[in-house]
């Protein structure tokens, strides 16, 4: 051979070399970066509780971010972790209910779904193992509280890979190269960029009264997606916070007016609308994920206050004819049979009289803006956004685990919504898990709950005013005797 030859041959050789360098480069990059996988669950429960809708790719905290953050700002939580928040913990797993983890561009992600807003638990003594309940509202869970101290630390000092990475290498044992040096620094710079922009939309929270556990401003939120100027809203609309729903028996709900204000008689809408709030949007919505979550909505049942306490049948049968003539014909004849000529429709806000701060918040002009989500994708769009001018008739399925009770959490218990409004509690306490079978109610009289510091709700806020849901229609008139026997038969609901 040539040396001419020679150094041609060793050139081919250099180049097939580089090339194949290339190409294992591009294998594992793509090995890497491109996976967008879920973490899945076979089981329905499990699915709802853990299981991705999808907005871990637009939302999603890289998970070891998520872990280490209540170390890098201790202080600014409220107790130990995000516990301290609301958050339930289950043995055996490192999130959350109501967080999912998703692969999605190289990394871990996590963030909530569905379930945090719709799983508490409930203690039937004060010894008593907390028992997980899906499906009711999040009682304890103080949303807002979490989405000021993400804010806050992430804007903090000390948010900075120097300071954050070194907590993630020691919390999962150790981190590969590009990891330490790429993608966690980098995560923590789009991390900042991302909560300074979601929350810059957000920032009507700043000017709200806290919330507290249990509650969320769904439609201001809404607002925030389409850029409303929040400086430049009327007062009025500026408070629609209103308690987190219980979502079981869907399937039986469709054509019913739903939401707080019956604003859409459509379950598959009410659900995707939902699905903003864990980041789901159209885009990036992952509907095989979301029709599973439907799927088990749509047949769950409240567990049955009679496996826990005992009732008197015999009083809860006198409570029936008195359900049958003072409440059926708005909330159904029991907490399976949903018929009744008011059931699932809008009663005026003149003459329910509850609070009308949620009411207001909705406009007309959002209900006109969603119909524009989903407008690439017909089937679907947005159809059955209505303004409304009251509250809807809900049915009562599970009503023992619903408190507090209006659509703004204002009543502790149904006892209490069974006085007038002049005789119910001014301020109470919320975000116990310890249940009162008597009053059906969690214990609103105790500031701490746990080791945790309840909150102190005030009806004098606005938004916050118990009055409403009173008169002959509404039972609180009846003598005491027929209200204890009503009482006893809205437990068998």
């Amino acid at each position: 051979m040539t040396p001419a030859e020679s150094r041609c041959s060793g050139c081919r050789f250099f180049l097939w070399a580089l090339l194949a360098m290339v190409l294992l480069g591009a294998l594992g990059a793509a090995i890497r970066f491109l996976p967008d996988r879920p973490v899945t669950y076979a089981d329905p429960l499990e699915h709802f509780k853990y299981g991705s809708t999808g907005g871990e790719r637009n939302m999603g905290f890289p998970y070891w971010l998520w872990q280490v953050l209540p170390d890098v700002c201790p202080e600014m939580l409220p107790g130990k972790g995000y516990a301290s928040l609301g958050f339930i913990y289950e043995p055996g797993h490192d999130l959350p209910v109501g967080m999912s983890k998703r692969r999605h561009m190289g990394i871990d992600r996590v963030f909530l779904n569905c379930a945090v807003c719709h799983t508490s638990t409930v203690r039937t003594a004060p010894d008593a193992r907390p028992m997980l309940v899906a499906g009711m509202p999040a009682n304890q869970l103080d949303l807002m509280a979490f989405q000021k101290f993400v804010e806050q630390c992430v804007n903090d000092r000390r948010f900075t890979p120097a300071q954050v990475v070194p907590r993630i290498e020691e919390k999962a044992g150790g981190l590969g190269l590009l990891d330490k040096q790429v993608i966690y620094p980098l995560g923590i710079y789009l991390m900042r960029d991302g909560v300074a922009g979601l929350l810059g939309r957000l920032r009507f929270i700043h000017a709200q009264a806290d919330w507290g556990p249990g509650r969320v401003d769904t439609f201001n939120s809404a607002k925030a997606i389409f850029g409303a100027p929040f400086e430049q809203l009327p007062k009025e609309e500026l408070v629609g916070v209103a308690d987190f729903p219980a979502i079981w028996n869907q399937g039986k709900k469709q054509g019913m007016q739903l939401h707080w204000d019956g604003n859409n008689d459509s379950v598959k809408e009410r659900n995707l609308s939902a699905a903003f709030g864990t980041g789901a949007t159209p885009r990036l919505i992952d509907h095989a994920a979301m029709a599973r979550i439907e799927a088990w909505i749509a047949t769950a049942t409240p567990p049955e206050f009679g496996k826990y306490y005992p009732i008197d049948r015999t009083l809860a049968a006198h409570g029936a004819r008195i359900y049958a003539q003072t409440c059926a014909a708005c909330h159904g004849r029991s907490g399976s049979d949903f018929s009744g000529a008011y059931v699932g429709k809008v009663t005026p806000i003149e003459q329910i009289g509850t609070d009308r701060g949620r009411l207001d918040s909705y406009t007309l002009q959002l209900a006109q803006n969603q119909g524009m989500l989903y407008s690439a994708d017909p089937k679907y769009r947005f159809t059955h956004f209505r303004k409304t001018y009251g509250y809807a008739n809900a049915p009562l399925d599970g009503i023992w685990l619903r408190a507090p009770y209006l659509h703004n959490g204002s009543v502790p218990t149904l006892w209490d919504l069974l006085q007038p409004a002049a005789q119910r509690h001014k301020a109470f306490y919320r975000g116990n898990d310890l249940y009162d079978p008597r009053h059906l109610g969690f214990v609103a009289d105790q500031p701490v709950s746990q080791g945790r510091r309840l909150f102190a709700y005030d009806t004098r806020i606005p938004g916050n005013r118990n009055t409403g849901h009173e008169g002959a229609a509404y039972g609180t008139t009846l003598p005491d005797a027929d209200k204890w026997a009503l009482l006893e038969y809205l437990k068998t609901f």
